[in-house]
């Protein structure tokens, strides 16, 4: 098979095939990787040259020296196809690329074709082959921006469609042309940079790309500036697109921003163009300090007021506005020693806002000059000039006005005693006028008195009660009472003051301690229990109350002999006493200035008690008996013990009388039970049907208490005891008044108990036990005469002519 290269085109493609033959004579070892000869054809229907076995590519030239049969007569066939070159908008369509041919069978015998993209794959119809002759055309333009090669395989195939070849690949490289312009980034870039820059200060870069091969000069980019503002501060690099300063003189209160207008070109700067725009702004720098637009102001001030502006002080400054470099800040610095004054910044105007922040007093002072200087917030660049009119003097005329009163002192605090009658003084709440040179005449008022317990001269401010306040007022807080008094002006318009009244309510002692409870029981026995505790409570508050101080009655100097009270706390104090009922006088005093003391009657039950020290069960009556004894109790009491002492002495009568001779005399039959049914009716119990009122066993000291171990003093009243005669009983006096009802009921115990003839000794202890369901009434005479209407009396009679008598009180008329 003959292997021939024939080239069509330009000059470009005879110098790459120059180099590509050259390259061949140095490297002779190339030809041996492939097994196959190629021809490239120059124009349609140019003749193969050559006939060589495989399948080749045709052409109208001689072959390039790679192309020689080897010495040994066999032919190389391990060519490597080079790249086919075809310029990018190749406008003669269609053009012969190459022409591939086959030995294997003769001229019309091989049907060739190609596959690849550009072929049967996207981009389809660009390339296309003539199956008889092999030749390979370019039918439309190419761009290298969307493909840059293409790579296809050649196939040589028989009438039957067997291979006659391997498939060959063919590779086209698509050669640039310049058709794309440079296209910058932005459209508008922007750069910051501080006004008094140094040359060489970066601002901003400029940035474009070119769709052309980076690898010819298509691509190659050049920036420059095209225009700018000013004279010339700003350039560019024309590689890197850099901008930066080139000269000083970068003022913002000048020029605030500088607009250029940039270009960049490829072909190193002679080829397609493009423009774009920057805008530069310079930053601020504190670089003019500010200055107040006059070296005096004049301001008026009223007086007495605080938190008002007086005027406002004004200042320019060339920096930018709003920024730290702008912001002015004033200080006052001479002729405000006491801190009168004021200076604050306005934002948005920047000016200085002059303001009175204590009173002023037109009467002390009328005028003020201030010295005030004013400053950025940001500090000043050492470079930049000092101003002229940094400090300023300010002149404040203070106006005289009608200034309230003022109380001379607010709170006013004073003490009354409590209880104070209507008209009691409580203080004098006077005020003054400030206004010295016109003062006004002062009336007073009040405001706020929610007892409306106080009067106030409205001439002088004097203030008295005109009622008793109450202890319990709700408006008396932690022993204060708050009022609110005015004192006004008669200007015109008139002006007031207010001022606070405080009074407190001091304690008195004008309540007696009083015992808590009245009423107590302890045990007989020395040795056991803990006696009585007794305690106290007063109205009054501390210190007025407690420690309460207790001791015995001393207007009745005998409890002593019986009674021992022993201070306990400041509150309470313990009694020890003899067993039975007493009404004990105590006499309480508190520890108040002066001290009030009371006497008071305790009513105390002594009972027998276990060792524990509490009551035995059988003292259950003695303990009910510890109340308060009423006036009518006491009657009823006092009448009974009368009753008893008559039947004693009744009974002694009819014992020192000789016996009747007859057995069926006015008792007869009666003797055994007569003491126990007169006794009976001494409790109060149910009469004749109530046999429960109380155990005549116990009362005759049973033995289970010996079993206890009590002492039971006098021996038991033995009914077999011969009832002989015994002297009369000593008369004594009835009680004068309710205080010796007590002495006279522990006389007439003890006389009973040393009365064998009488019944047990302490029987009458129990005149509290009335029973339980009885239906008899009660003794008390206020009562009485109801009770009768339900008795029957009238067999009284038969028990002979001295219980006559009291059939005929008792009896039916």
């Amino acid at each position: 098979m003959a292997s021939r290269t024939l080239w069509e085109t330009d000059l470009m493609d005879t110098t790459l095939l120059l180099v590509l033959g050259l390259l061949a004579q140095a490297l002779p070892a190339a030809a041996h990787f492939q097994e196959q000869k190629y021809c490239v054809g120059t124009e349609p229907g140019s003749p193969s040259v050559g006939a060589s076995k495989g399948l080749g590519l045709s052409a109208g030239v001689p072959g390039p020296p790679w192309h020689q049969v080897a010495r040994s007569g066999r032919v190389r066939r391990a060519w490597v196809i080079p790249p086919i070159s075809v310029s990018e908008n190749h406008k003669r369509i269609p053009l012969l690329l190459v022409q591939i041919k086959s030995d294997k069978q003769p001229q019309g015998g091989v049907i060739y074709s190609i596959q690849g993209p550009g072929v049967d794959k996207e981009p389809r119809g660009v390339f296309s082959i003539d199956k008889v002759t092999g030749k390979v055309f370019l039918n439309a333009m190419l761009d290298r921006e969307k493909t840059d090669r293409f790579r296809l395989r050649a196939f040589a195939l028989d009438q039957g469609g067997a291979t006659l070849e391997e498939p060959t690949d063919l590779e086209i490289v698509v050669v640039d042309q310049n058709d794309n312009r440079p296209v910058f980034l932005q459209e508008v870039f922007t750069g910051r940079v501080p006004e008094g820059s140094a040359p060489g200060t970066f601002v901003t870069r400029a940035e474009a790309t070119d769709a052309d091969d980076p690898d010819t000069d298509n691509a190659a980019l050049r920036y420059s500036i095209l225009a700018q503002d000013g004279p010339g501060f700003f350039r560019i690099d024309e590689r890197t697109g850099e901008v930066r300063t080139v000269q000083v003189g970068l003022d913002r209160e000048v020029a605030a921003v500088y607009n250029l207008s940039l270009q960049v070109a490829d072909m190193s700067g002679d080829g397609l163009t493009a423009t774009a725009s920057a805008i530069i702004t310079l930053e601020d720098i504190n670089d003019n300090a500010p200055e107040f637009t006059r070296d005096q102001f004049f301001l008026e001030a009223a007086e007495a007021v605080s938190g008002v502006d007086v005027g406002r002080l004004e200042v320019q400054d060339r920096d930018l506005p709003g920024s730290p470099n702008w912001v002015a800040k004033f200080t006052i610095v001479e002729g405000d020693s006491e801190g009168q004054f004021t200076v604050r910044t306005d934002p948005k105007t920047n000016e200085g806002i002059l303001s009175v922040v204590k009173p002023l007093d037109h009467e002390s002072r009328e005028n003020y000059q201030l010295l005030v200087s004013v400053q950025n917030e940001a500090p000043l660049q050492a470079a930049a000039l000092r101003p002229e009119r940094g400090r300023a003097t300010v002149s404040v005329h203070v106006q005289d006005v009608n200034e309230a009163p003022t109380f001379w002192e607010s709170p006013l605090r004073t003490s009354l005693a409590e209880g104070a009658a209507p008209g009691t003084p409580v203080a004098t709440f006077s005020a003054r006028d400030p206004d010295t040179q016109q003062p006004q005449r002062l009336s007073y008022s009040k405001d706020y008195d929610p007892e409306d317990w106080l009067w106030v001269d409205s001439a002088t401010g004097r203030i008295q009660t005109q009622r008793v306040l109450s202890p319990a007022s709700p408006f008396l807080k932690d022993g204060w009472y708050r009022a609110i008094i005015l004192a006004t002006d008669d200007a015109s318009p008139p002006r007031t003051a207010t001022g606070t009244l405080s009074v407190e309510i001091v304690e008195v002692n004008d309540h007696a301690p009083v015992l808590a409870p009245p009423v107590g029981s302890l045990c007989s026995e020395p040795t056991r229990g803990f006696g009585l505790l007794l305690g106290a409570t007063d109205e009054d508050l501390p210190p007025h109350g407690a420690p309460f101080h207790f001791q015995l009655s001393p207007s009745s100097p005998a409890l002593a002999q019986n009674w021992s009270l022993s201070q306990v706390n400041v509150s309470h104090a313990r009694l020890r006493l003899s067993e039975g009922l007493h009404s004990v006088s105590l006499l309480l005093r508190d520890s108040g200035q002066p001290p009030q003391q009371r006497e008071q009657s305790l009513n105390v039950t002594v009972c027998h008690c276990t060792s524990a020290g509490t009551c035995l069960p059988g003292a259950a009556a003695l303990r009910a008996g510890a109340v308060g004894v009423s006036l009518s109790a006491l009657l009823v009491v006092l009448g009974s013990a009368t009753l008893l002492l008559v039947l004693l002495l009744l009974g002694t009568f009819l014992a020192r009388c000789p016996r009747r001779s007859r057995d069926t005399g006015l008792l007869h039959g009666l003797q055994d039970g007569l003491r126990d049914n007169i006794l009976n009716y001494d409790e109060q119990g149910g009469g004749e049907e109530d046999q429960d009122a109380y155990d005549l066993s116990q009362l005759r000291h049973p033995t289970e208490l010996v079993a206890l171990g009590e002492t039971l003093g006098r021996p038991p009243l033995r009914r077999d005891t011969q009832s002989g005669l015994l002297p009369g009983l000593a008369p004594h006096l009835l009680p004068a008044s309710p205080a010796d009802i007590a002495s006279f009921i522990r006389v007439g115990v003890e006389a009973a108990n040393s009365d064998a003839s009488v019944p047990p000794y302490d029987t009458a202890l129990i005149y509290d036990y009335e029973g339980d369901g009885s239906v008899a009434g009660t003794l008390s005479s206020i009562l009485s005469s109801q009770g009768d209407q339900d008795q029957e009396y009238d067999y009284l009679r038969d028990w002979g002519p001295r219980f006559a008598r009291l059939a005929d009180m008792y009896g039916r008329p």
